[in-house]
């Protein structure tokens, strides 16, 4: 990773997911990378609802010309790209796999502004929409909307060689007190 903001995104993601693959949607706590949420974005699992924002920062919004809540992440890249960034999305959610990717776009002067794209899986639960969070990262922040997205580049970041301990005995470290185990009479 070349930005700090994907650097610092990702430490407090790798963080909070423990020794699991990922961390759960409810352990990632806002207001811990508060000066990053402007250009971090959620996104819904659905590929075939394109994989819809569920939520964007306001520079990013900026960035791709106005409020893109419900609207296709794919939908932002050129017609090139959006099969590769599609994906790549299901990859990482998945394969609860980070992927890294390198990303340019026209800028309103005619020049080429380049930008970092994280994605982060988050764990997997019963009965809840599979999402992931990300990051798009300018190097040099253009001034006004963006022309389409284009991949140029990317990477998965794979897991540590450490073993992952299951959810059921991450839980049973954490508990604490009297606990009752239910047994044959």
């Amino acid at each position: 990773m070349k930005h700090p903001s994907n650097r610092e995104l990702f430490a407090y993601w790798n963080d909070r997911r423990g020794h699991a693959k990922a961390p759960e949607r409810c352990d990632f706590e806002p207001s811990a990378v508060r000066e990053l949420l402007g250009d971090i974005f959620v996104l819904s699992c659905d590929a075939d609802s394109g994989f819809p924002f569920r939520m964007a920062g306001t520079r990013l919004c900026a960035l791709l010309g106005g409020d893109v809540k419900d609207k296709s992440f794919p939908a932002q890249f050129t017609p090139a790209s959006r099969r590769e960034i599609e994906e790549i999305a299901m990859v990482v959610s998945e394969e609860t796999l980070p992927a890294i990717a390198g990303v340019t776009a026209l800028a309103p002067d005619h020049t080429t502004a380049h930008f970092e794209l994280l994605l982060l899986p988050f764990a997997t639960r019963a009965h809840e929409p599979i999402s992931l969070t990300g990051l798009l990262a300018p190097f040099e922040p253009p001034k006004g909307a963006l022309g389409p997205l284009e991949m140029v580049s990317w990477r998965y970041i794979h897991p540590p060689a450490e073993p992952i301990v299951p959810r059921t005995l991450r839980k049973l470290a954490l508990a604490r007190g009297l606990m009752v185990y239910e047994g044959l009479r």
